[in-house]
């Protein structure tokens, strides 16, 4: 693989797992910006580092065990008044977030697929609902119906998409 390869594969990579070494960091470092500091830092971390990363194991488990080190690294740098987390807690909060990540990636999975699914209508409705933050008037205005009615198909492609993903979850466990 060459370099530029490497580069998009971390890009890729670091994208999906960033929100959840941020909400770690976040959650672990008391400033905002000395919890910037430390992403900015694992991210260059994991950059370096990106050539030990194996690739049949989850990337945001392997990116949250180094921001728990450099989580750990930041408190021994400062100064003792400030308050300490465990390394014990620090790393039962990593575990946490990597459970929460993986769950929401497979919610994220179901919920595209779901939507693929739906009839060209109800995904223009989403769209002009979520994408271009329509109201029910405006809406109503582009599509020929009423406010009413389209909050009311607004409200059942939504329950449509819930049992969705539903479904598709409960298929996974099954």
């Amino acid at each position: 693989m060459d370099e530029n390869q490497k580069r998009e594969e971390f890009t890729h990579h670091w994208l999906a797992a960033e929100p959840a070494v941020s909400a770690y960091v976040f959650a672990s470092v008391a400033g905002f910006h000395d919890a910037e500091d430390v992403v900015q830092r694992i991210a260059q971390e994991l950059a370096r580092r990106f050539d030990e990363y194996e690739s049949d194991r989850p990337f945001v488990g392997w990116a949250l065990w180094i921001a728990k080190s450099r989580v750990i690294d930041f408190y021994r740098s400062q100064d003792r008044t400030r308050i300490v987390f465990s390394d014990e807690l620090l790393a039962q909060l990593a575990d946490t977030i990597a459970r929460q990540v993986d769950g929401r990636s497979r919610r994220r999975e179901a919920l595209e697929a779901c939507l693929d699914e739906l009839p060209p209508k109800s995904r223009r409705l989403l769209d002009l609902r979520y994408v271009e933050e329509r109201s029910a008037a405006e809406m109503a205005r582009e599509t020929g119906a009423t406010s009413g009615s389209v909050r009311v198909l607004l409200s059942r492609v939504r329950t449509a998409l819930v049992r969705c993903i539903e479904r598709r979850l409960a298929l996974e466990t099954a």
